[in-house]
C-alpha cells in the first residue's frame, strides 16, 4: 500500500476506486451500465468480432478444463433450462434448428 511519500499504483487506485464504487451502487446499477456497454460495443463491432473473441475464450477455457467439467456444466444448464421452459419451447427451438440445418445444406 502506498504511503505519503509514494505514488499509488494504477492497480491499487483501480482497486480502491472499485471498492468505493461498489459500496455506493447496487446490482441494478451494474446491470444497467453493462447493458449500455454491450449496446455500445455491438454498434462498433460485427459478427466476426464476436466469433473471434468467442473462439479465443473457448480456447483459453478448454486449456483449463477437462471433459468432465463440460459434462457437469452442461447437465446443470440443462436442468436449469428445463425448469424454465415447457414442451412448446423445445419444439420451437427444434424446428428452428432443423430449418437452419436445411438452409446450410442448401448453401453447400
Amino acid at each position: 500500500m502506498a504511503n505519503n511519500n509514494e505514488t499509488m499504483s494504477r492497480e491499487e487506485a483501480g482497486r480502491k476506486g472499485g471498492e468505493a464504487t461498489s459500496k455506493n451502487h447496487d446490482k441494478e446499477f451494474y446491470q444497467e451500465i453493462g447493458e449500455k456497454g454491450g449496446e455500445a460495443t455491438s454498434k462498433n463491432h460485427d459478427k466476426e468480432f464476436y466469433q473471434e473473441i468467442g473462439e479465443k475464450g473457448g480456447e483459453a477455457t478448454s486449456k483449463n478444463h477437462d471433459k468432465e467439467f463440460y459434462q457437469e456444466i452442461g447437465e446443470k444448464g440443462g436442468e436449469a433450462t428445463s425448469k424454465n421452459h415447457d414442451e412448446d419451447f423445445y419444439q420451437e427451438i427444434g424446428r428452428k434448428g432443423g430449418e437452419s440445418r436445411g438452409n446450410q445444406r442448401n448453401n453447400d
